[in-house]
């Protein structure tokens, strides 16, 4: 069984090709893995950055990617605003998006993680602070992560899956991969 741990960089599509317009020149998971066989097991926005697993193993696939497994995924979120105990509270307990409420999420603040540099930067602005955020969630709706800061007033400005299930981006730069067990 061939389980793949990908960074995928910011910009990229978390599929092989670009079905996108004619002539459309967006980088795709073949600019980094070339690999037969494997697919990616879930998805991970093009504006987000982070741990994408792919597989050739149809059950695996499953496990990971279909919300009946509740595998936890892991995400280093910085948002706009100073987030206060009640907004982390709000996440705990689940937050009303307009395809229901979410599930119970892990949410805690943390100090800013040493990651990469983002390219291209997240935009500085003096008046309008931001923290760091650890948010672990068990489903996987559209841009769900995104949809649940904002809901509790601080729109995500960097989101970066960090693990899946036990698996993480440990020891992996943007746009490097290696095989998993």
């Amino acid at each position: 069984m061939t389980l793949i741990l990908f960074n995928k960089p910011m910009n990229v599509l978390s599929q092989f090709t670009d079905k996108g317009t004619a002539g459309s020149a967006r980088a795709t998971l073949s600019d980094y893995i070339d690999l037969p066989g494997v697919y990616p097991a879930g998805r991970l926005d093009r504006d987000s950055e982070g741990l994408l697993l792919l597989t050739g193993d149809g059950r695996l696939q499953a496990r990971i990617a279909d919300p009946r497994f509740k595998l936890p995924k892991t995400y280093l979120v910085q948002v706009e605003g100073d987030v206060t105990e009640a907004a982390l509270e709000q996440l705990r307990r689940g937050v009303s998006l307009n395809d229901g409420m979410t599930r119970p999420a892990k949410a805690e603040r943390i100090d800013p993680p040493a990651l990469w540099p983002r390219d291209p930067p997240v935009r500085f602005r003096k008046s309008v602070p931001d923290c760091w955020l650890r948010l672990t969630i068990s489903e996987g709706r559209n841009r769900q992560v995104r949809r649940m800061t904002a809901a509790v007033g601080h729109p995500t400005l960097r989101l970066v899956r960090w693990g899946v299930g036990d698996w993480t981006l440990e020891g992996l730069a943007p746009g490097e991969w290696r095989e998993g067990g």
